[in-house]
């Protein structure tokens, strides 16, 4: 059954927030004349396939339309985003930005503050979540429906871990596509021709993640059993552990990490 509640968008034709109106549009989670856009211009454009679908250039009249407002803007337009909302649930997905700020830009004391990522578009994002007391069992299970359309979703149980997953699986591809570009200059060394090596690598990480996906061990799982099997693989798993591979991406990942926490300026 569709959503029966009015849904907007603040910055909905963004990458990040038009992704999320395709997950909602394409599963039938929100039906079109449920969701209402705002994007500075008010053009209709991104949403031709769905003619039910609501675009204003007014944030504020988004919101007073809407019984649930996403906010998705860039943090440097971050003010662009302020409304007066006190009686509505606002989720943002917003990078860096606090629910004590979220409270201020909108009014509202029901906030909840999630991560998701582009391949919401194909409903392959993962969207951890975080509510503000004020938010009801009500409010928690609207938004665990809305996002659960874009992919797993999990409430977690402190602001800061939405800061973390920012670092970790917001960024898609981000850091796996370093890793399968590494893959990809190495091929290239030995001979093997650009578009070859990248047809190739684009595979191993499409089929690697379907298996790890569908499968339920942990990633760990999965190297332990190659190195165990001591084949061709091990030989070069076991070198990259001796060199300590896990600590460099962990420092990659901490300076992404403190960039999340000033990004907005709020630190």
């Amino acid at each position: 059954m569709p959503f029966s509640q009015t849904v907007g968008i603040i910055g909905g034709s963004g990458q990040l927030g038009s992704a999320i109106a395709t997950a909602w549009l394409d599963s039938r989670t929100v039906a079109p004349e449920k969701l209402w856009i705002s994007n500075r211009s008010g053009s209709t454009s991104a949403f031709d396939a769905w003619p039910g679908v609501k675009v204003t250039a007014s944030n504020q009249t988004l919101a007073e339309a809407c019984d649930v407002i996403i906010v998705s803007v860039p943090p440097a337009v971050l003010e662009s985003a302020r409304i007066s909302a006190p009686e509505k649930l606002i989720v943002s997905v917003v990078a860096g930005v606090s629910i004590e700020r979220l409270q201020e830009l909108t009014g509202s004391a029901r906030i909840v503050r999630a991560m998701s990522s582009p391949a919401a578009g194909l409903q392959l994002a993962y969207s951890p979540w975080y509510a503000a007391p004020a938010v009801s069992e009500q409010d928690r299970t609207t938004v665990t429906t809305l996002l659960s359309a874009c992919g797993p979703a999990d409430e977690v149980p402190g602001e800061a871990q939405i800061e973390v997953f920012t670092a970790i699986t917001g960024p898609v591809p981000g850091f796996v596509a370093l890793f399968a570009d590494c893959l990809v200059q190495y091929a290239e060394k030995k001979g093997i021709a650009p578009e070859v090596a990248v047809r190739a690598v684009k595979q191993l990480f499409l089929s690697s993640g379907r298996i790890m996906a569908k499968g339920e061990s942990a990633p760990a799982t999965h190297v332990r059993e190659m190195i165990e099997y001591a084949g061709t693989t091990a030989a070069g798993l076991v070198k990259l552990q001796e060199r300590d591979l896990a600590g460099l991406i962990g420092e990659g990942l901490e300076a992404s990490v403190e960039r999340v926490r000033t990004i907005a300026g709020q630190n």
